[in-house]
């Protein structure tokens, strides 16, 4: 009876720190700049670093169990760091466009992925163009309309 309840109390007390462990959310990182995420970023990093060490010698379960929650975090960090990297890039392309005339190219990385045959089809404008001949021939001959009798 002893070890089974010293076990449930250890259970109860990891899932407990596991619960109360701060989660990063990723909306209230997009109020940040992009200073306080880097510094965030490395916190979090070492702070990994110190838990893999901890992992390595033997720790207690609950700096082990928060070794996936940590990681969790500076993949939410990277996530809207990179995010926001790309819409200042975006909007700064678009800013620059509204000045050029003519098509302005994106970057490969801000492009719509999509498939490559859909990248490589032709637009409707290129598939709707007609060969000269294929004008004449148009116009010299079009195409019949008949009036039917109901």
């Amino acid at each position: 009876k002893k070890s089974f309840l010293s076990s449930l109390l250890a259970f109860l007390f990891l899932c407990y720190i596991i619960v109360t462990m701060v989660k990063i959310i990723a909306h209230e990182l997009r109020n940040k700049s992009k200073a306080e995420l880097l510094a965030q970023l490395k916190d979090l990093k070492s702070e990994l670093a110190t838990l893999r060490v901890a992992q390595v010698t033997g720790g207690a379960a609950n700096k082990i169990s928060k070794i996936k929650v940590v990681r969790k975090g500076i993949a939410r960090v990277l996530t809207v760091y990179r995010q926001t990297e790309r819409s200042a890039v975006k909007s700064k392309i678009a800013a620059d466009s509204k000045d050029k005339t003519g098509k302005v190219r994106l970057p490969l990385d801000l492009r719509v992925k999509k498939t490559r045959a859909i990248r490589r089809a032709l637009t409707k404008e290129q598939k709707n163009k007609l060969l000269e001949k294929q004008k004449k021939r148009a116009a010299a001959f079009p195409t019949r309309t008949f009036a039917l009798k109901a």
